[in-house]
């Protein structure tokens, strides 16, 4: 967006860093991040678009989303605020390029509602740890690190199950998928998983070589198909030939995947998959 001579209409203050704004040229909503941008304006007013505190300026998509965001953070305690500045700054000094800004919301959001959650007793269960850990290592790694930061600074113990969720919005923010979809990929994984050990009576070796593979691959096929991402494999015809019993389990968890998403799953990725099924058959079977 071209600043210009744009001024901002000062809609709500969330924290002493973060405001939310209406363009008055265009209408547009925004958000305004920047240190002490909100005790600034005190409530209502104007910011110049050339005004030298604004770090990010980035736009809501929609009404929905605009709202959501509204509640979420209006009682945002600045010390969250501050936290999530620090717990940002390391994710960006850790993966160049630029964040997906919604991290900038929904990271704080998801850290305040954590904090009331662990002061009330409530548990955090993540069915998805183990997998997360094995697929995200070093986004793991930073949210361990920023788990550490929050325990101190409110006095709370996060469990590593928490650590797993964190480890989404750190993923999120370099890759752009949102939470959401992470949520949704791991239950499938896990649905798909059990549905491999089901079929063959394989009992998984938890972080062994294979499992890890396996699990990165459905993880990371199921992205694809998502994103459109189409993926070449010259050797179709072979897979299908050579590994006629992978195959039909690959088109059986390939109609799992297509019920899920509402999206049709390319042949290429079935055979990548029974590729996958053959190596963990072979090793499960030298095992027994």
């Amino acid at each position: 967006m071209a600043r210009g001579s744009e001024q901002f209409q000062v809609q709500r203050v969330i924290g002493n860093n973060v405001v939310m704004v209406q363009g008055e040229q265009n209408c547009k909503e925004y958000v305004i991040i920047g240190k002490g941008i909100g005790f600034a304006v005190k409530g209502t007013g104007v910011i110049e678009a050339g005004d030298q505190r604004i770090e990010k300026l980035f736009r809501l998509e929609d009404r929905e989303e605009w709202s959501q965001y509204q509640i979420l953070l209006e009682d945002i305690d600045p010390k969250v605020m501050r936290i999530t500045d620090e717990i940002i700054s390391e994710i960006a000094s850790q993966f160049p390029g630029k964040l997906n800004d919604k991290i900038y919301l929904a990271l704080p959001s998801h850290i305040q509602f954590t904090i009331y959650r662990l002061r009330n007793g409530m548990d955090i269960v993540n069915p998805f740890l183990q997998e997360t850990k094995m697929t995200f290592p070093k986004e793991f790694e930073i949210a361990y690190r920023a788990a550490e930061k929050i325990n101190r600074e409110f006095e709370v113990q996060i469990p590593e199950d928490e650590v797993g969720f964190l480890t989404y919005h750190v993923y999120s923010a370099v890759s752009n998928v949102p939470v959401g979809q992470l949520v949704k990929v791991s239950n499938i994984v896990s649905e798909l998983a059990e549905l491999i050990r089901t079929a063959h009576n394989i009992t998984f070796e938890h972080g062994s070589m294979n499992h890890v593979r396996l699990m990165i691959h459905l993880r990371f096929s199921l992205e694809r198909i998502l994103q459109g991402a189409f993926i070449d494999n010259p050797f179709v015809k072979h897979i299908k030939k050579e590994y006629k019993e992978e195959y039909k389990l690959a088109q059986k968890l390939g109609k799992v995947m297509q019920q899920s998403l509402e999206v049709e799953i390319p042949e290429e990725e079935l055979c990548f998959l029974a590729m996958h099924l053959n190596r963990l058959l072979q090793t499960s079977r030298k095992d027994k």
